[in-house]
């Protein structure tokens, strides 16, 4: 629990903005998390316009 509250000191000024902003990157990191798995399954499979294509098809 120490250590817990010691993190949240160090980070102090990034928990209060994140009470403070009604906005989150929530959407954006899933975005990120959702096309970085595709990146890692579609790695030495097929070309670049394969890997454009089933990117924009999965947005």
């Amino acid at each position: 629990m120490e250590t817990f509250a010691k993190g949240l000191e160090q980070d102090g000024d990034a928990v209060r903005a994140a009470l403070a902003f009604p906005w989150s990157n929530a959407q954006a990191e899933g975005q990120i998390t959702n096309l970085k798995l595709l990146k890692r399954q579609m790695y030495g499979r097929a070309s670049f316009d394969l890997l454009r294509r089933r990117v924009l098809l999965t947005i």
